[in-house]
C-alpha cells in the first residue's frame, strides 16, 4: 500500500478500460477510477464494478465515449453521471461535482473540475481514493493513512456529511463492519447516535439494502454491538430491541467454522424473535421482496426442535414447515450450542445432537404425497369438502407413519372410511 499504485491490478490493464481513460483524458481533461475499486485493489480484494470520475461535463463524456465506440446510457445524467458500456461491462463515469443544495436525501450539484472539491464531497476517506490509468494512486484526503490503519473516518465534519444524506449513518457501519479495526472513529460514532433520527426521512429500500450489505459482511459482530451502542439498530431494526445481537458471533463462528456461506437472512433470524405477525410487519415496513417476507414467516413459524429430537419428528418438521426454515432454525441453535460449550459441557452435547440434525435435514428431500383428488374421486368420493377433509386426514396418518403406506394402502384406507360413512 505505501507504494500509493494499483499498476498490477488485472482489470485495470483492461483494453476497454484503457481506450475509455484515453479518451477521456485528451484534450487537456482529466479522468480516474475512483472509490471502491481503488481501495479494494489496494486491499487485494474483488473488484466488482469500476467507477470514473472525469472533468468532461456529461454530453462530452457521452460524445467522447461514442466516438471512441462505446455505447452510452444516460442512468444519471442530471447529476453527471453517464454509464458506458464497453465489452459487456458498464463503467459509471461522473463529472467532478460538489453538492450545491441538499436535504439529506438528494442533491443538487454543480459540476467542477477541482479535484480536491470533488473528494471533499465524498463520504468516507477510503472511498475518496483515486487512481490514474497506470496505477498511480491520488489521495487528498488522507484516505491511504485510514485505510492502512482501518480507521473509517468521515471526510472533514461528521455532522455535515451526514446531513447531506442520512443513509451515510447505516453507511458508516456497514464500511465499518468491511474494512474497520479497533473502535470507530469517536466523532463518526457521535454523530451518527446524535443524528439517528434522520433515518426515518430514507426510503425503506435504500434502508434494507445497506441492512443487507452491512450483514453481509464476514463478520458483522463489531459493527452492529456499536450500532447498538449508538441506538442506531434499534431506530433501523426496532424488532431487534428486546431479542437483541448476542447470537451474532456465536453464528459467525460457526459459519467459519463449519464453512456455511455467509447468509443475511440467517443474521436476521438470529437478531429478531420467531414470531410471525412481527415479522410480516417488519417485511412490510423495510418493503421486503416476497421471497424474502416468506423466509422469514415462515422461518418464524417453524418449529424449535430439541437437539435430542428423533429423525422421525424431524422429517415431520421438515415436511410440514418445509427444508429452508427447518434448517436455519437448527443451524441457529447449533451455532448457539457451540458457542455456550466453551463453558458447559451439557452445551457440547447438545451441538453433537443438533449436528447430527442439521446433517439429515440438509439431505432429505420431500416424499411426494401418494394420492390425489381424482383417486378418490375413482372410488366415488365426491369432490368438495368431504374429499378435501379425507385427503387431509390420510396425509396426516401418511406422515405420522413416517410416510411409508403407499398408494394403494392409502386407497383401501379411504375405501373403508367411505364405508363407514
Amino acid at each position: 500500500m505505501s507504494a500509493a499504485s494499483i499498476a498490477g491490478a488485472e482489470w485495470l490493464q483492461g483494453a476497454d478500460l484503457q481506450r475509455l481513460l484515453a479518451a477521456l483524458n485528451a484534450n487537456g481533461e482529466e479522468a480516474r477510477i475512483v472509490g471502491g475499486a481503488v481501495r479494494n485493489a489496494l486491499l487485494g480484494q474483488a473488484v466488482a464494478d469500476v467507477d470514473v470520475a472525469t472533468t468532461t461535463l456529461p454530453e462530452e463524456t457521452v460524445r467522447r465515449a461514442e466516438r471512441a465506440g462505446f455505447r452510452t446510457v444516460p442512468t444519471g445524467i442530471e447529476h453527471g453521471t453517464v454509464t458506458v458500456v464497453a465489452g459487456g461491462k458498464g463503467y459509471e463515469v461522473t463529472t467532478l461535482r460538489a453538492d450545491a443544495e441538499t436535504d439529506g436525501r438528494r442533491a443538487k450539484v454543480m459540476f467542477g473540475r477541482d479535484w480536491r472539491a470533488d473528494a471533499e464531497r465524498r463520504d468516507f476517506t477510503i472511498n475518496a481514493l483515486y487512481a490514474e490509468a497506470d496505477g498511480t494512486v491520488i489521495d487528498l484526503v488522507g484516505g491511504l493513512a485510514d485505510l492502512e490503519s482501518g480507521t473509517l473516518r468521515f471526510i472533514g465534519d461528521a455532522e455535515t456529511r451526514i446531513k447531506e444524506d442520512y443513509l451515510r449513518i447505516l453507511r458508516f457501519f456497514r464500511f465499518f463492519a468491511w474494512y474497520g479495526t479497533g473502535r470507530p472513529d469517536a466523532e463518526g460514532l457521535k454523530a451518527c447516535a446524535r443524528l439517528k433520527d434522520g433515518l426515518e426521512r430514507l426510503s425503506a429500500e435504500r434502508v434494507w439494502a445497506e441492512l443487507k450489505k452491512l450483514l453481509s459482511a464476514p463478520d458483522p459482530s463489531r459493527a452492529l454491538l456499536w450500532m447498538r451502542q449508538a441506538s442506531v439498530l434499534t431506530k433501523a431494526l426496532p424488532e431487534s430491541e428486546k431479542w437483541g445481537i448476542d447470537a451474532i458471533h456465536g453464528l459467525v463462528a460457526a459459519e467459519r467454522d463449519l464453512g456455511w456461506e455467509v447468509d443475511a437472512m440467517l443474521r436476521v433470524e438470529a437478531m429478531v424473535p420467531p414470531d410471525g405477525e412481527r415479522l410480516k410487519v417488519l417485511a412490510d415496513r423495510l418493503k421486503l421482496s416476497k421471497s424474502e417476507k416468506d423466509r422469514l414467516v415462515s422461518w418464524a413459524n417453524a418449529p424449535k426442535l430439541a437437539a435430542n429430537a428423533t429423525e422421525k419428528s424431524l422429517a415431520r418438521a421438515l415436511y410440514r414447515s418445509g427444508q429452508q426454515p427447518v434448517v436455519a432454525r437448527l443451524k441457529l441453535s447449533l451455532a448457539s450450542a457451540r458457542a455456550r460449550a466453551m463453558t458447559d459441557n451439557d452445551a457440547l452435547i447438545e451441538a453433537g445432537g443438533y449436528a447430527k440434525l442439521l446433517q439429515f435435514a440438509q439431505k432429505w428431500q420431500k416424499p411426494q404425497f401418494p394420492l390425489k383428488g381424482a383417486d378418490l374421486e375413482a372410488i366415488g368420493v365426491p369432490s368438495g369438502p368431504e374429499m378435501g377433509n379425507l385427503l387431509k386426514q390420510l396425509e396426516a396418518e401418511w406422515i405420522e407413519e413416517s410416510f411409508k403406506p403407499d398408494r394403494e394402502a392409502l386407497l383401501a384406507r379411504a375405501g373403508r372410511a367411505i364405508a363407514q360413512g
